[in-house]
C-alpha cells in the first residue's frame, strides 16, 4: 500500500491532534453564569476551584494561579530558591520546568531520565548533588508518575525540596497516593491540551502550610491580609501588607468556574484516556520496532501523552520521515520534548549538548500520538493502523 506522503490514500482525509479540550453545553453555561455574576476575578469560584482541587489531589492546601508556568515559579519562589542555588531538573520537559528556576536566580542542572519511564532516574539525581543543591524538579513525564519513594528518600538525605511537576499527571495515582499529596510542592497545569483545562491556568499544592503560604503570597503580589503574617498591628478592615516582592499570578473566576466544571468530569476523562492507552499498548506490544513508555501501575494513571520510540535503525529510515509520514496520512502527531539543554538559549548558556544521553537518545527517535478524551473508536484504529501501515511499508522498502 503506498504511503500517502507519496501520492497514496491517506488513512483519513481530516487531520486528528495530538491534543484537544473537551467542551459541553455545561461548561459553557457555567462560564456564561460566572460571566453574569458579581465577580469576573478576585471572588469566591476561585476558592472553590481550589477546595475541589484539594479534594482531588489529597493536599492540605492548594492555590490557582495563571498558567502552569506562573505555578512552577511560584513553587520554586515558595522553596526559597534565589542566586547561586542549584535544582536538579529532568532533561524531557518543557521549558518551563527549567526556567522556574531561572527565574529565581538559581541554576537548573539536567539529569537524565531512565530509558524505559522516560522520567528523572534517581540515580542519575543522586550523581548531580553538590553543596549547592537545593531542590528537585521532578516531572511526570507524559502522565506517570516519578519514582517518588526513591526521590523522597534522597530529599531527606540531604535536606532538599522535592517539587513535583505534575502538570501531567492530574488524577493519577503514584502507590495508592493521590498526585499532590506526597511532594513538599506541586505543580498542575490546565491547559487546552491537559486533562481538564481552564483556558489557561495552573495550581501549587502542598502539605506544608509555611510553603503554602509562600505560594499564596508569591502568586498575588507578596501582599496579605492575613493578621496572623503581618509585622504590623493592622490600622483597620482595609489594611494589608507587602511582605514579598511577589507577582500577579492571579487566576480568574471564570476560569476557575470553568475549572471547577471540569474537574467534576475528571473521572470520565481519566477512564477514556486509560481505554486509550490500553488499546495503543496491545497494539504496539507486537510491533517489535516501536517501544513505548513503561508503565508500572497503569489502572493508577491518567496519560497526558503517548509517545512512541522507532527503531530507525531497523526501520532504515529517519524519525522526521515517520513523522512526515504520519501527518501526510492524517494524524496530527507531535514531538515531546526536546531535551532543554539543547535549546538555543541554554547552548548559549554554555549547556553540554551530549550532557544526558538517554534524553537524547528518546528525543532522536520518539515521535507522540493523539491522546484525548475526545477521541473514538475509530480514531484510535485510524491511529494504530497509520503506524502500522508506515513500518510495514518501511520493513518491505529495506527488504527489497
Amino acid at each position: 500500500m503506498e504511503l500517502a506522503i507519496y501520492g497514496g490514500a491517506p488513512v483519513r482525509t481530516d487531520s486528528l491532534g495530538y491534543g484537544h479540550q473537551s467542551i459541553t453545553e455545561d461548561d459553557i453555561q457555567v462560564v456564561v453564569d460566572q460571566l453574569r455574576s458579581d465577580y469576573l476575578t478576585c471572588g469566591p469560584t476561585v476558592q472553590r476551584f481550589e477546595r475541589d482541587l484539594i479534594k482531588v489531589s489529597g493536599a492540605k492546601y492548594g492555590t490557582a494561579v495563571a498558567n502552569g508556568t506562573a505555578a512552577l515559579h511560584v513553587a520554586c519562589l515558595a522553596a526559597g530558591i534565589s542566586e547561586g542555588d542549584e535544582v536538579i531538573v529532568s532533561a524531557i520537559t518543557f521549558a518551563a520546568s527549567a526556567n522556574c528556576v531561572l527565574y529565581c536566580g538559581g541554576t537548573p542542572v539536567f539529569a537524565d531520565i531512565d530509558p524505559d519511564t522516560w522520567n528523572i532516574d534517581p540515580a542519575k539525581v543522586r550523581e548531580k548533588i553538590t553543596e549547592k543543591t537545593r531542590a528537585i524538579v521532578a516531572v511526570d513525564f507524559g502522565g506517570v508518575p516519578v519514582d517518588l519513594s526513591a526521590l523522597r528518600a534522597i530529599c531527606d538525605e540531604f535536606s532538599l525540596t522535592l517539587i513535583e511537576d505534575a502538570s501531567h499527571s492530574l488524577g493519577a495515582q503514584y502507590r495508592g497516593a493521590p498526585v499532590g499529596s506526597l511532594a513538599d510542592l506541586t505543580t498542575f497545569s490546565f491547559h487546552p491540551v491537559k486533562t481538564i483545562t481552564t483556558g489557561e491556568g495552573g495550581a501549587v499544592m502542598s502539605n506544608d502550610e509555611k510553603l503554602a503560604q509562600r505560594a499564596v503570597l508569591f502568586a498575588k503580589h507578596g501582599i496579605t491580609r492575613d493578621e496572623t503574617l503581618m509585622e504590623r498591628d493592622p490600622d483597620g478592615g482595609w489594611y494589608y501588607e507587602q511582605l514579598e516582592l511577589g507577582y500577579n499570578y492571579r487566576m480568574s473566576d471564570i476560569q476557575a468556574a470553568l475549572g471547577i466544571s471540569q474537574l467534576s468530569r475528571l473521572p470520565e476523562f481519566a477512564a477514556r484516556r486509560r481505554e486509550i492507552v490500553r488499546q495503543y499498548d496491545e497494539a504496539f506490544s507486537r510491533v517489535p520496532e516501536v517501544k513505548f513508555q513503561h508503565d508500572s501501575n497503569p489502572e493508577e494513571t491518567v496519560r497526558h501523552l503517548y509517545c512512541l520510540e522507532f527503531d530507525t535503525d531497523a526501520l532504515g529510515v529517519s524519525r522526521k520521515f515517520i513523522f512526515d509520514a504520519l501527518q501526510a496520512e492524517g494524524i496530527g502527531v507531535n514531538v515531546h520534548y526536546l531535551p532543554v539543554y539543547r535549546l538555543p538559549y541554554y547552548e548559549h548558556l554554555g549547556y553540554l549538548q551530549d550532557a544526558c544521553p538517554n534524553a537524547n537518545r528518546f528525543y532522536e527517535h520518539a515521535i507522540t500520538l493523539p491522546l484525548h478524551f475526545s477521541m473514538t473508536e475509530e480514531d484510535t484504529l485510524d491511529v494504530i493502523n497509520a503506524v502500522n501501515k508506515i513500518i510495514c511499508w518501511c520493513k518491505e522498502a529495506k527488504a527489497q
